[in-house]
C-alpha cells in the first residue's frame, strides 16, 4: 500500500495511536443487501417451478406403480379383478399375510392416497357379478396437485391399459395424452 493511501485511511488518533477505520460503510452494506434481495426474488420462483416439476415425475411413476399393483392384484385374486381403492393395495406387512383387502402392493404412503404434493384415488371402476361375487373389470388411477401452481401444474390420469394423459388445468379431465 502506499503512504498516502494509508495516511487518507487514518480517521482518528487517541492517546497517540492512530486507528485504522475497518468495516463496510453504510452504503456498501446496503448494496450487498440489494443485491441479495435481487437474486432471491429471481431464485425462489424458479425454485418453486424445480419442486412442482419433481412432484410431476413422481406424480407419473406413481401411477405407473399403481398400474403395476393392479396388474399384480388382477393376476393374485382373479376372482375379484382390478383393486377399485388404493387401500386395498396398500397394507402393513405386520398385520398378516396379503389378502384381497390389504394386498400389499403400494408403499402406506401412496395407499393412503398423497404422496408429494399429489393426491391419488382409483375411480371409475367398472364392476360385474360372476356367480354372485362382484368382480371389478377396469378402472382409471388419478393424481390431482394438492394446490395447483404450487405443488404441481397438471393432473394425471391412467386408465388399465398404462395410457396417462394429463390435464393441464390440474384437475381429472384429461385430454392430452403424454409423450
Amino acid at each position: 500500500m502506499k503512504l498516502t493511501t494509508l495516511r487518507n485511511r487514518v480517521r482518528r488518533t487517541t492517546g497517540g495511536h492512530s486507528l485504522l477505520e475497518a468495516g463496510f460503510t453504510l452504503m456498501e452494506l446496503l448494496i450487498v443487501i440489494s443485491i441479495m434481495l435481487i437474486l432471491m426474488l429471481i431464485a425462489i420462483p424458479n425454485m418453486l417451478n424445480l419442486r412442482a416439476s419433481a412432484n410431476e415425475t413422481s406424480a407419473l411413476e406413481s401411477l405407473r406403480a399403481i398400474q403395476e399393483a393392479e396388474t399384480q392384484y388382477n393376476a393374485t385374486y382373479p376372482q375379484d379383478g382390478y383393486a377399485c381403492s388404493l387401500a386395498a393395495l396398500g397394507g402393513e406387512g405386520k398385520s398378516g399375510p396379503p389378502t384381497a383387502q390389504a394386498a400389499q402392493l403400494l408403499p402406506n404412503d401412496l395407499a393412503a392416497g398423497e404422496k408429494s404434493g399429489y393426491t391419488f384415488n382409483i375411480t371409475n371402476c367398472t364392476k360385474t357379478t360372476v356367480n354372485n361375487h362382484d368382480m371389478y373389470t377396469s378402472y382409471e388411477a388419478t393424481a390431482v396437485p394438492q394446490a395447483v401452481g404450487k405443488t404441481g401444474h397438471r393432473g394425471f390420469c391412467l386408465d388399465m391399459s398404462g395410457t396417462i394423459k394429463a390435464d393441464p388445468a390440474g384437475g381429472v379431465n384429461c385430454t392430452v395424452p403424454l409423450q
